[in-house]
């Protein structure tokens, strides 16, 4: 009854996980480049209450008596499956068809990866135009390099061509290259980790980042202008999800009610 007592305590623990996870994916509904999170779990040791051998008259029996001890959560997996493209009237706003990311330059000056394309552009001390993130970092060309551009363009002249050459459109009406944006992949992109401002770091797990414009056999990913990719949530999904890992929680709970009630009912033996 004990051993219940804590087998139903961490599936508890482990669907709290569950809504807590489904929680962040609907506040993020509407989050430009989000990729939902789905909780993944696992068993926990097996304990041995009879090997293959034990029978009363010791006899060889064709399976062992084993009981679980539990769950615990293994994994918060995202799910980077492509968004659907929202419109924008900005001429920076650009959203990615493919598996591709946008590389950025940090704070710290380290390189990070988003799919978050709503882009604005920012006035230096030189006065030139450095095409940056909401929050101000810049995003780096295919040599890893910020995008930079002179002062008196107009926003409007900006174009983008579909493989990510990125310019403006001078007096005459000619298009003038400034860069081509870095487009990156991962051969495991759901082993990125996840920052703050839709940012995601390279780890151990996701590999090393694949350029595109250098980097053969890969799916080259598109660039398409005035858009912005949202997020792969599905509302109705999250819902339903939410109503099973809800359900699972009551049952967990059930179970140390009954383990508690046993254990009472042991208690008033003696009387």
């Amino acid at each position: 009854m004990m051993r219940s007592l804590w087998s139903a305590a961490s599936g508890m623990i482990s669907q709290q996980t569950a809504v807590d996870t489904i929680a962040h994916n609907l506040s993020n509904v509407n989050t430009t480049g989000y990729k939902t999170e789905k909780t993944e779990f696992k068993s926990l040791l097996y304990q041995t209450l009879q090997t293959r051998t034990t029978t009363a008259n010791g006899e060889n029996k064709p399976i062992s008596a084993q009981v679980g001890l539990g769950t615990r959560v293994a994994s918060i997996t995202s799910n980077f499956t492509q968004g659907s493209m929202l419109s924008s009237e900005s001429f920076t706003s650009m959203a990615i068809a493919g598996d591709g990311f946008f590389s950025v330059r940090g704070a710290d000056g380290n390189t990070y990866y988003t799919r978050n394309g709503d882009f604005k552009l920012s006035v230096g001390n030189n006065g030139d135009l450095t095409l940056v993130t909401a929050d101000g970092y810049p995003v780096l060309d295919s040599e890893g390099n910020p995008i930079t551009m002179p002062g008196d363009v107009s926003s409007s002249k900006i174009q983008v061509s579909t493989e990510g050459a990125f310019g403006y459109l001078d007096g005459n009406g000619n298009f003038v290259n400034v860069a081509n944006i870095g487009l990156y992949q991962f051969s495991n992109p759901a082993g990125l980790e996840k920052l703050s401002n839709s940012l995601l770091a390279v780890t151990d797990a996701s590999g090393e980042a694949l350029n595109e414009a250098n980097t053969a056999n890969l799916i080259r990913s598109e660039v398409r202008q005035k858009y912005v990719e949202g997020s792969n949530v599905q509302v109705a999904d999250e819902m339903v999800n939410l109503i099973v890992a809800q359900r699972a929680y009551e049952m967990n709970s059930k179970a140390i009610q009954a383990a508690d009630d046993m254990l009472g009912q042991a208690n008033q033996l003696k009387r």
